[in-house]
C-alpha cells in the first residue's frame, strides 16, 4: 500500500493558514532608520538621490526621531553631514560636532528611542576617505592605519559623552574594535555595545549614500580597506576577530547581494547580527517603482524578508518608516477581521 501524495499546497490554501506555519515573520521590532543631521535651523531639505529622504536639522531630526519612535521603530542610525571638513575629520569628534549636538537634543527630548552613530572619519575629511591618508600619497595613495584607529576612538568617545546608546565603526580599518572598546571602557562606557560594520563591501551600491553625505572620495577608491566582494571566506575572518575584539553585534552591508555572507555568519557565529539594506537597494526600488514596472509595497516587505530569512535579526533600512506603517496597517486589518468573524458568531 503506498503512501498518500504530499499536498504541500494544503496549507497554502488561506491566508491564515499561511501565517500558522509561516517561517520568518518581519515585525517593526526588525528595523533601525537611518539619519542625515546637518546644521542650520528649520532645514529639512530633500535628499536628490535619495528620494522620500531628508538633510535635517537638530529641531527637525526631534520631530523625526519623535514620529519615528511613534511608529514603534526601537532604533535610528545617525549620519552627520558637517559644514567644514579638514584632512584629519576633527569635526567627526569635536564636542560640539553635528552628531553629538543631534545625540544631546534627541536622547532629551525623545523618550525610549535608541540612538546608534556611525563611527567613520568619510564625511568629515576633505579627501572623503575614512583614515588618515598618508602624506604625499594621492595616486597611490594609502590610509595610516595605525595613526587613524587613535581618531576613530576618539570619535566613538566623544559620541557615547554625549549619550549615544551605540556605536557602529564603519570604516574597516584593521583592529579598530578593540581600539574602541580599549577606549570606551577607560571612560567608563563600558555598558556601550559596538555594532561594527564587520563586513562592509566595496560596492557600487553606495552611491546615493555617498551623495547624502557627501562623502565620496575625492580621489582613489576605497577597495584598499574595504571588502572585495568575491571573498566570503575573507568576511567571516572579519567577523571573527571583529567579536574577538570585543563586538557585540556584527554587520553584513549590503545586504540584498551579500545574503549568503548574512547566512554563513548566523551559522557560524551565533550572535546578533545585523544587515544594511543600503541607499542603492533602496533607491533601485524607488525608481522601478516610479516607472511602473514593480508593486513597491509589495517588493519592500519581500525584500526585508528576505533579509531576515538569512539571518539578520535587524535591518538597517532607509525603507524603515514605510514598512512600519505598512506592517501596522496590515495588523490593524487582521484584527478588524478576527473582531468581525468574532462578532458573526
Amino acid at each position: 500500500m503506498g503512501f498518500p501524495m504530499t499536498r504541500l499546497r494544503r496549507l497554502r490554501r488561506k491566508e491564515s493558514l499561511r501565517r500558522l506555519v509561516r517561517e520568518t515573520t518581519l515585525t517593526v521590532d526588525h528595523l533601525i532608520m537611518p539619519l542625515f543631521a546637518v546644521e542650520g535651523k528649520g532645514v529639512r531639505s530633500p535628499i536628490p538621490s535619495l528620494s522620500g529622504q531628508f538633510h535635517l536639522s537638530v529641531d527637525e531630526l526631534v520631530k523625526e526621531a519623535e514620529e519615528i519612535r511613534s511608529l514603534d521603530i526601537p532604533a535610528i542610525l545617525l549620519f552627520g553631514v558637517p559644514d567644514k571638513k579638514d584632512s584629519l575629520g576633527s569635526g567627526a569628534y569635536a564636542k560640539d560636532g553635528i552628531v553629538q549636538k543631534a545625540v544631546r537634543t534627541i536622547k532629551e527630548e525623545v523618550e525610549d528611542l535608541l540612538v546608534i552613530t556611525d563611527v567613520c572619519l568619510c564625511a568629515y575629511t576633505s579627501h572623503g576617505h575614512c583614515g588618515i591618508v598618508e602624506e604625499g600619497g594621492r595616486d597611490e595613495f594609502r590610509i595610516e592605519n595605525d595613526k587613524t584607529l587613535e581618531l576613530l576612538s576618539q570619535v566613538a568617545l566623544s559620541q557615547a559623552e554625549a549619550g549615544s546608546d551605540m556605536v557602529a565603526p564603519s570604516d574597516m580599518m584593521d583592529g579598530r574594535v578593540g581600539v574602541i572598546r580599549k577606549k570606551l571602557d577607560e571612560h567608563g562606557f563600558s555598558e556601550i555595545p559596538i555594532l561594527s560594520y564587520s563586513a562592509k563591501v566595496t560596492s557600487a551600491l553606495y552611491g546615493p549614500f555617498r551623495e547624502a553625505a557627501h562623502s565620496a572620495p575625492s580621489f582613489g577608491d576605497r577597495s584598499t580597506y574595504q571588502l572585495d566582494p568575491a571573498n566570503s571566506d575573507e568576511a567571516l575572518r572579519e567577523m571573527r576577530l571583529d567579536l574577538e575584539e570585543g563586538a557585540d553585534i556584527l554587520m553584513v552591508k549590503p545586504a540584498l547581494p551579500y545574503l549568503d555572507l548574512i547566512y554563513r555568519a548566523k551559522q557560524q557565529f551565533k550572535v546578533p547580527l545585523a544587515a544594511y539594506c543600503v541607499s542603492g537597494e533602496y533607491a533601485m526600488v524607488k525608481a522601478g517603482a516610479r516607472a511602473g514596472f514593480l508593486d513597491e509595497d509589495r517588493v519592500k516587505l519581500e525584500l526585508l524578508t528576505s533579509i531576515r530569512r538569512a539571518g539578520a535579526d535587524m535591518v538597517i533600512t532607509y525603507f524603515a518608516k514605510e514598512v512600519a506603517s505598512l506592517l501596522k496597517n496590515k495588523n490593524d486589518e487582521s484584527h478588524t477581521h478576527l473582531k468581525t468573524v468574532s462578532h458573526k458568531k
